[in-house]
């Protein structure tokens, strides 16, 4: 099943980077806690369910940037949990760049994310945010 939950995860960065949220979303769990730890104008908090990622948490991103991507460069299988590296790269509508590390830390359950929390470089995520 951890691989599985591997390629799970691998497909969402695929998705996100393609543009279509949708099937980003539809990877989650119903129930979803999904982390954001804020810096500048970026979202912060915990968002439960799909519907607040959406509208929370991804509605942001076109609204302060104009490039952005997460770029997954290593996937560690820890069966249930999934932790990835990489980088996000984008630039601001301020025209700053974004060039920040992060770890995202998965949870899944039944083929489905059921918490994932983001952990960026504080320092340069917040600089691209604000």
């Amino acid at each position: 099943m951890s691989e599985e939950n591997v390629e799970i995860v691998r497909g969402a960065y695929a998705e996100f980077n393609a543009g279509n949220t949708a099937g980003v979303l539809g990877r989650l769990d119903g129930n979803v806690e999904w982390i954001e730890p804020g810096g500048g104008n970026a979202p912060s908090g915990t968002f439960n369910g799909p519907e607040a990622v959406g509208s929370e948490v991804f509605s942001a991103i076109p609204e302060n940037f104009d490039e952005f991507s997460a770029e997954p460069d290593e996937f560690k299988d820890e069966g249930d949990q999934v932790i990835v590296t990489g980088r996000f790269k984008g630039k601001a509508k301020s025209g700053a760049g974004l060039d920040a590390a992060f770890e995202h830390d998965y949870e899944l359950r039944d083929g489905k994310v059921t918490r994932m929390e983001n952990k960026p470089d504080p320092d340069a995520w917040a600089a691209a945010w604000s």
